[in-house]
């Protein structure tokens, strides 16, 4: 009966001890499962909310980089108008109205072709002198048209006159934002222009940013409805501009929200999810439940009391491990007596076999002993230094030791690794002062390299000689191989040109195809001419890249030191002049500076401003050369031709500015030009008559050559079928498959295509036979030598028959002579232009012609 009493109460405690258990499990898989789920509904939030802040920090991006755009575009107009000896000729050492507004070489075309508000020009009495608001000319001051004072812009202006640099600002404008760019005005590098010793005048050009322009700037970056707003809008995106002297600009747009959208679809799918793992997990929990069994009450006070005592010993081994690499200790005389675990995985070695042995021989300094440097330091703060040591590959590592005494017992301290981070810094260090690409130093390096030379005072005699390379036809490798098959290229190039310098020479590259090599020592022209010929015989040679071989040249300009310059960026600058020299002279060569060279560029450079005048204030002509039918002596047509009447210069053909607009981009200006007056002049001609207009190989390139065809017949109502357009093979060599598409939709027009200069080209026999050609023209160059060479008779006929198989007009170029016109028409071909026939006329006296257009007999 005792027992039984003592008994009973104790024979539930078992079963309560499980239920006990099983009920922690499941309300500790409750918890985990309700973190599991706070943490996913969290994640998504923070990603939502991630997303929301990518799409707000790419517009803030694109804002900052459309502004940054705007302002180096006028940065870079500014600089071509401010650093140039006309605009000092004719704005600084006097203001001359009909150069700058009349000519519009610093006038309405600021406003109408780039769309700058504002444009002045500020004296050396700190005066505005001159001003053009909106494209008109007025007489107001900057500073009370802009309400501020503008002598701080002036004077951080001409600070940066020495070294041709342009300042701006974003500032406010009556609350608007604005871009303000000054450049002061100087001759350059024009030898013509004499400088005065006044202060220079600086220009100064206002570009607003107002809501049109702003609604602008943000279309072109996709992003929508781009204005001033408030920072604080939670509705918007919206990003800070800061200007001068702390101006702040809030701008907002109206911004997606991915993240939203993201969580409407994903949120309900990760409640769902946790719902019926939960609900499973219940199941399979209650289960699980009636086989819990208490832990042995022993046993749970042993996994304590061991778990207790890992915890003691870890804690100090995650405290010293923690800070460092490894932990050692020595006594007074330097020998190890303590090494942490650490050591061995970090250096490999046993540390075993180094207790006992002396510091020294474990680690080295450059300059003394580590233990000797302990020593001396006795009584200081910490000691930290660098010390080398070898691991276990023998391989040579550096580690960073931070050590103390402690007291009379001896050493302790710890060591860190830090090769990796040492070698780091040697990279970013390498990285800096060369090109990535070829190994070769760059412009950096360079740059270090000339002032050292040429402040050197052997300078004077050991000069240097300076060869700027650019590669020619790398471009169409980049175009149709790819840019990983261009890489290769230079990368080749660069260690070709490498093979012709000495160690105390340099090369380098400082742009994408381009290189620079500097050498000392050499004199006389035929030793810098041998070096040049070798250069280009070596990248000349083939370069075999992936079976495909690969073929481009270079062209060279020179300049030597202190003969033509004895300044680094001045040195730079002739051997790119030089460079220019090379190109325009056919490539493949080299040309040394000379003082002549820049006077032309100077030159050109005029050219250039009055040619876009003279598109402008119509002084381009055109003069009309009548075509023949040699067979009956009926004039068929006649070819347009472009002529530019210069105030100064007098009628120029077009050698004379047509490369000058193809380089600079107003080749499509002349062209529009041409085709609308040469249209316009042959619809008053009888109908049997067609107009002939050359096309250049930048226009077909441009991509509106069919509507500006197109639109051109419209406005003169001349037929289709009466315009004919001449290209050169050129055109079909740049892009063979564009060249196709646009014929075929001039084709499409009506309109007549014939190839000229035929017979001057590489394949214009596959060209003949693939492209929509309605004639040829022979080249002048066969036609001039017909009664002195059999062949080229030959290969006149053979060009007729091949013309008359594929039924295209044979139309022959450069009909001098009565002999020329009899072999022609002997071998039958159809038409005949030159000046035996008819040169060129203008309007009144072709229309004259037109009274009698039958073919001259003697």
């Amino acid at each position: 009966m005792l027992k039984s009493s003592f008994t009973s109460p104790a024979s539930p405690a078992q079963p309560a001890s499980s239920t006990s258990l099983a009920q922690a499990s499941l309300v500790t898989f409750c918890a985990s499962l309700a973190v599991v789920f706070a943490l996913a509904v969290s994640l998504s939030l923070y990603f939502a909310h991630g997303l929301d802040r990518a799409e707000q920090a790419q517009g803030q991006s694109l804002i900052q980089k459309s502004i940054e755009a705007e302002r180096r575009l006028l940065q870079l107009t500014i600089k071509d108008y401010s650093f140039w000896g006309e605009a000092y000729r004719h704005l600084h050492l006097k203001v001359d109205m009909e150069w700058a507004f009349v000519r519009e070489n610093f006038g309405p075309a600021l406003y109408d072709d780039f769309g700058y508000e504002a444009a002045f020009v500020i004296g050396p009495s700190g005066r505005s002198v001159y001003a053009v608001i909106e494209g008109r000319y007025e007489t107001v001051a900057a500073a009370q048209w802009l309400g501020r004072s503008v002598d701080e812009w002036v004077a951080e202006a001409r600070a940066l006159a020495d070294d041709e640099k342009v300042f701006t600002a974003l500032t406010s404008l009556a609350g608007t934002p604005a871009l303000v760019v000054a450049a002061a005005i100087t001759p350059s590098t024009d030898p013509t222009v004499q400088a005065d010793d006044r202060p220079p005048s600086v220009m100064l050009v206002v570009n607003r940013l107002d809501p049109r322009r702003l609604e602008e700037l943000g279309a072109n970056m996709g992003l929508r409805g781009v204005r001033l707003g408030r920072a604080d809008d939670p509705a918007f995106a919206h990003a800070e501009l800061t200007g001068e002297h702390g101006t702040h600009f809030d701008l907002q747009w109206d911004a997606t929200r991915p993240g939203r959208q993201m969580i409407i679809v994903v949120l309900p799918l990760i409640i769902l999810a946790t719902l019926i793992i939960f609900g499973m997990t219940w199941v399979m929990l209650r289960r699980n439940t009636r086989a819990a069994r208490a832990l042995d009450s022993s046993h749970e006070l042993l996994r304590t009391s061991q778990a207790a005592l890992t915890l003691s010993e870890s804690r100090f081994r995650d405290v010293a491990e923690a800070s460092s690499d490894w932990i050692w200790e020595a006594d007074c005389e330097g020998r190890l007596t303590y090494l942490s675990d650490r050591f061995e995985a970090v250096t490999g070695l046993d540390k075993a076999q180094w207790l006992g042995t002396s510091l020294d021989q474990l680690v080295d300094l450059p300059d003394g002993t580590l233990l000797d440097r302990l020593r001396s330091n006795v009584g200081q703060s910490n000691l930290v230094t660098e010390c080398s040591y070898v691991d276990k590959h023998l391989q040579q590592r550096t580690a960073r030791i931070a050590a103390r005494t402690s007291g009379t017992q001896g050493f302790r301290g710890t060591a860190t690794d830090v090769t990796e981070e040492i070698e780091a810094r040697r990279r970013v260090e390498y990285l800096s002062r060369h090109d990535v690409l070829t190994g070769l130093p760059n412009r950096s390096q360079l740059r270090d390299y000339l002032e050292s030379r040429l402040e050197n005072a052997l300078a004077a005699s050991q000069p240097l000689v300076m060869l700027t390379i650019d590669l020619d036809r790398f471009k169409p490798v980049n175009d149709l191989l790819g840019h990983a098959t261009g890489d290769l290229v230079l990368h080749e190039i660069g260690a070709r040109i490498r093979q012709c310098v000495r160690s105390q020479d340099i090369v380098a590259r400082v742009g994408g195809d381009e290189f620079v090599m500097v050498v000392s020592g050499m004199v006389g022209h035929q030793e810098i001419e041998a070096l040049c010929r070798r250069l280009i015989d070596l990248i000349e040679q083939v370069i075999d890249v992936d079976e495909q071989e690969i073929h481009v040249s270079a062209s060279i300009g020179i300049a030597v030191s202190p003969g033509d310059a004895a300044h680094a960026p001045e040195l730079l600058r002739y051997s790119d002049i030089a460079l220019y020299e090379a190109k325009a002279s056919g490539r493949g060569t080299w040309r040394f500076y000379d003082g002549d060279m820049n006077a032309r560029i100077v030159e050109r450079r005029r050219l250039e401003g009055d040619l876009r005048y003279a598109i402008k204030h119509g002084e381009l002509r055109l003069e009309y050369q009548p075509r023949f039918r040699i067979a009956d002596g009926r004039m068929v047509g006649a070819e347009a031709l472009v002529r530019w009447q210069h105030p100064q210069r007098g009628l120029l053909a077009p050698d004379a500015f047509i490369p000058i607009a193809e380089e600079v981009g107003l080749i499509t200006a002349v062209g529009e030009w041409v085709m609308d007056a040469a249209c316009r002049q042959a619809s008053q001609w009888p109908e049997t008559l067609f107009v002939s207009v050359n096309v250049s190989s930048r226009e077909f390139q441009s991509g509106q050559l069919v509507e500006r065809v197109k639109a051109a017949l419209q406005r003169s109502g001349l037929a289709a079928n009466r315009l004919e357009l001449e290209v050169t093979e050129s055109v079909m060599l740049e892009d063979a498959d564009n060249a196709l598409i646009l014929m075929r939709s001039l084709k499409a027009l009506g309109v007549r295509l014939t190839m000229d200069d035929f017979g001057t080209g590489y394949s214009s026999l596959s060209y003949l036979r693939s492209f929509p050609f309605d004639g040829l023209k022979i080249d002048r160059s066969f036609v001039s030598r017909l009664g002195d060479s059999q062949p080229d008779l030959a290969i006149v006929e053979a060009v007729i028959g091949l013309g008359r198989a594929l039924s295209l007009t044979v139309t022959a170029e450069g009909v001098e002579t009565l002999e020329h016109l009899k072999l022609l028409d002997s071998v039958a071909c159809d038409e005949g232009q030159g000046y035996y026939l008819s040169r060129p006329l203008e309007g009144a006296s072709f229309d004259a012609l037109l009274l009698s257009i039958s073919l001259p007999t003697s």
